[in-house]
């Protein structure tokens, strides 16, 4: 009795590379086969280009929040003034409170701000800007301000003068060295009422932290000039926490309000930016179902040129079953054509889509020289570039995705071919 030759033998493979080779009367199932090639690769290199796309632009914008900004503030709830009636919010303990959250486990840094928004005027310019003052050694911690690469200016001269965002600089028509004139409305109270106060200051840093709005509104001043400008003798504003784990932060809070005493709040990062992270990740989501269809599209070329083979190729299957061959190996034969084209063409769409992710600034140059510039409006979209950031997880969801989708519409026409009556394909013939 002769054995069954195991599944995907080599003749197996051998009758199904042949009718992958197009011959010039089968002109039509070798289009619709470049067809499903195409297609597949498309589709897996817009997949894998949105997912970098998408990865990238979520690190670079966490990345910037968390380089320039505090991943958690505490500061005090409103108390009346006895002396005014307003609202007081300031921070008396300041340099006591901040020891307390250093303390706090996973905490790095704790550094108390004096903050206000008031006029910057300099070469006939106005400018709305936001003030914060820091330490100087508290300002060396802030990764994206005190950043060597990207600053100009001597940082070390912080407590001479004034710290300027890129953006400011550019508003305002400022360089290292010049003067800035900050103009605040809460200013000197004198008996007839309060009068603004103007000073002016040397620009000794210039800093770019990589989000628009924040290099176009944020100036740093030295804590104790801030503390003078903003009548805040002996106070603070707030203080500003980093930790560790800025992921975890969430669950730091019930640690930093102990720690903050009585009257302290608590506001984090997430509590800023979350909402915009959750609609990017509805939008993720949303893009990852459409680009999932787009694939499916593709894959369901296969199936078209498919069916075109088999129905070419019915005189082939009834003397191939008359031969001996059974309806798996007929089977396998045309799985094997329409797997091997999603195989290829998922290998070229995860090629052209690394390239993207790893090439996208030259990429991204070429096409904002051919359209003439500003393709990329950093004061709409708050980065300056468009980020890429390639990850295995997301390159195996796109092969996973193009070859499982691949493998499941090859069955069903392979499996029309494998029950085809042999009788009935060799009765014209």
């Amino acid at each position: 009795m002769a054995a069954t030759p195991p599944p995907f033998a080599p003749f197996e493979w051998m009758i199904a590379w042949r009718y992958l080779r197009a011959r010039r009367a089968e002109g039509g199932v070798s289009v619709m086969t470049w067809i499903s090639l195409v297609g597949i690769t498309l589709a897996v290199f817009a997949l894998i280009a949105t997912l970098s796309v998408r990865s990238g632009f979520r690190a670079e914008f966490v990345d910037t929040i968390l380089g320039a900004n505090a991943h958690a503030t505490v500061y005090h709830a409103g108390q009346a003034d006895a002396a005014t009636g307003r609202s007081d919010r300031t921070i008396a303990d300041y340099e006591a409170m901040a020891e307390r959250l250093r303390a706090v486990e996973g905490v790095t840094r704790a550094a108390p701000l004096v903050k206000g928004q008031v006029m910057a005027t300099a070469n006939g310019r106005n400018a709305g800007v936001q003030v914060f003052g820091i330490a100087f050694e508290d300002l060396l911690t802030i990764p994206r301000v005190a950043d060597p690469e990207t600053g100009r200016g001597d940082i070390a001269r912080f407590d001479e003068g004034i710290a300027i965002g890129s953006g400011v600089a550019q508003e305002l028509g400022l360089s290292v060295g010049d003067r800035i004139r900050l103009i605040s409305p809460d200013g000197v109270r004198t008996p007839l009422g309060t009068s603004p106060r103007i000073n002016a200051y040397e620009v000794v840093y210039i800093f770019s932290a990589g989000r628009y709005d924040i290099d176009r509104v944020r100036v740093y001043l030295p804590f104790a000039e801030a503390q003078s400008y903003f009548n805040r003798d002996g106070r603070a504003d707030e203080i500003e926490v980093m930790v560790r784990d800025p992921e975890r932060v969430e669950a730091m809070i019930p640690a930093l309000l102990r720690a903050g005493g009585d009257r302290a709040l608590v506001w984090t990062w997430h509590d800023a930016s979350g909402a915009f992270l959750r609609a990017l990740e509805v939008e993720d989501n949303v893009m990852f179902v459409i680009l999932s269809i787009l694939v499916l599209i593709a894959t369901l070329n296969i199936t078209s040129g498919l069916v075109m083979l088999v129905k070419n190729k019915g005189r082939d299957i009834g003397i191939l079953r008359t031969m001996g061959l059974s309806e798996g190996s007929i089977l396998r034969v045309f799985f094997i054509c329409g797997a091997f084209t999603g195989l290829i063409g998922t290998a070229a769409g995860v090629v052209l889509g690394c390239l993207f992710a790893l090439y996208i600034d030259p990429i991204f140059a070429f096409v904002n020289m051919v359209m003439g510039g500003q393709v990329w409006d950093p004061s709409i979209r708050g980065i300056y570039h468009l980020p890429a950031k390639l990850q295995a997880g997301d390159v195996l969801t796109a092969v996973a995705l193009s070859l499982g989708l691949s493998f499941v519409v090859t069955l069903f026409p392979a499996r029309r071919a494998a029950r085809m009556n042999p009788v009935e394909a060799l009765r014209y013939e």
